[in-house]
């Protein structure tokens, strides 16, 4: 029998598309032994694993109008455009606002995979649900610390970015752990490579004293993320990976905080989960 590994794609506010499919899934009783989530996408698998529905569209169209989500008010007071000590701490962590469940989580069988970048060595650090605790998800923070509009994140002395820098579309890491077949929920349109990182200078001057390799890394990012999509392309054509895209008609930032938009985006990604679910059944039977 085949194991079937859920790739969640991040992309900061695009990711409330995602949210919408795995919606779906959770209506439907879709489940998966293996998730692996990027950046945002991580914090929308690990609510998926947790199954709760909803969750994670009440973050991207109800808590983003928080002042202490995400600001430029936050980056000038704290370093972080995406507050991530509140969104993933006072909100997330035991006690908080919008709990995550963390029992649920623990007990589904599921793995759950999420990548990280070691700021200084450049090298991928592939957290698991296991590595969380009830009032600490400071991997969760990692894999979503974006470099420049985020601070790094310190765990056991090392410090993390995101995990989309070196893991982009993490296709081996998944085969390389088992998985045969694989649906992707991408928060990009069909068709879409990744050009040259812009802003070069800017992220240059601030990251290149303490984390050159950082810097390396976001430099050939695009062909690391373009390597990795052909390789999920020639998976599909072998009928080993079934993709959903964002509609080509809606346009996102990933900094958005127009809950207008990401509203949209997220029933987009619902309407196109409904939409393909006979599809869905068929590719993980087969």
């Amino acid at each position: 029998m085949s194991k079937i590994g859920l790739l969640v794609e991040g992309g900061g506010m695009k990711c409330a598309y995602g949210a919408g499919v795995l919606d779906i899934f959770l209506k439907e009783n879709i489940e998966f032994p293996y998730v692996c989530g990027v950046s945002a996408g991580a914090a929308n698998a690990a609510s998926f694993v947790a199954k709760q529905y909803g969750r994670n569209k009440r973050f991207y169209t109800e808590h983003v109008n928080e002042p202490d989500y995400a600001s430029m008010k936050n980056f000038v007071k704290k370093g972080n455009f995406f507050d991530l000590d509140y969104i993933y701490g006072t909100l997330s962590e035991k006690g908080g606002a919008d709990e995550l469940d963390f029992e649920t989580l623990m007990s589904n069988p599921t793995e759950l995979v999420f990548p990280a970048t070691n700021a200084v060595t450049g090298q991928a650090r592939f957290f698991t649900k296991n590595d969380l605790k009830p009032d600490d998800f400071s991997p969760v923070k990692a894999t979503s610390a974006l470099p420049v509009i985020c601070k790094p994140i310190l765990i056991d002395g090392n410090y993390y970015y995101d995990g989309g820098i070196v893991a982009s579309i993490p296709v081996r890491k998944m085969m390389e752990d088992g998985c045969d077949k694989i649906v992707a929920v991408m928060s990009k349109h069909r068709g879409y490579m990744m050009k040259p990182q812009g802003h070069k200078a800017v992220y240059t001057m601030w990251l290149r004293r303490n984390f050159p390799k950082t810097v390396e890394l976001i430099n050939r990012r695009h062909k690391q993320y373009n390597a990795s999509m052909r390789k999920l392309l020639a998976l599909q054509r072998e009928k080993k990976a079934l993709i959903y895209y964002v509609p080509d008609e809606i346009k996102v930032k990933t900094t958005t905080n127009d809950d207008r938009i990401t509203t949209k985006l997220y029933e987009a990604g619902f309407r196109d989960g409904e939409k393909n679910m006979d599809i869905l059944r068929r590719f993980m039977e087969e």
